[in-house]
């Protein structure tokens, strides 16, 4: 249970890989994978920490290499936070920043679908927002993968 298979400083270096990576990789596939999660999305978030789970801790099952992998996973998520905090580039890298998907009771067909939103996030936004698509002043994606509607004045 304490025996570990693996020095110490490999989960660390295996800790940061993975995390590193995936934050990449959730980056690079859009904000609406970080926004709302649907079942499908929900599966592959469990999916990506089974797939995972053997790069993080290289086949160890020691209680001591479970507890640097997490205190690494951890601490580097507290550093990207700072990190983000303190760097306004580094906050819209790691962030992004809002984008303009509707003006003036329109929606802007090739941004919605380079955004991947569907027509009934668009509907479901419009009616939380009790707003009718004509009353529509601006509508935003979010960085988080919420839509923000405003009503015209």
């Amino acid at each position: 249970m304490f025996d570990m298979d693996l020095p110490w400083w490999e989960f660390i270096v295996r800790g940061a890989a993975v995390y590193l990576i995936l934050l990449l990789m959730v980056r690079l596939s859009g904000r609406r994978t970080v926004g709302q999660l649907t079942p499908f999305d929900l599966l592959v978030v469990m999916l990506l920490s089974e797939a995972v789970s053997n790069s993080l801790s290289g086949g160890d099952d020691s209680l001591v290499g479970g507890l640097i992998i997490a205190a690494t996973l951890i601490f580097l998520n507290t550093g990207v936070a700072m990190l983000s905090t303190y760097s306004k580039r580094a906050a819209v890298m790691l962030d992004g920043t809002a984008v303009l998907i509707g003006r003036n009771g329109e929606f802007f067909d090739k941004v919605v679908k380079r955004c991947r939103v569907t027509e009934s996030d668009l509907e479901q936004a419009l009616r939380t927002a009790d707003c009718a698509q004509s009353d529509m002043q601006t509508a935003f994606l979010e960085a988080d993968g919420e839509i923000t509607i405003q009503k015209k004045k």
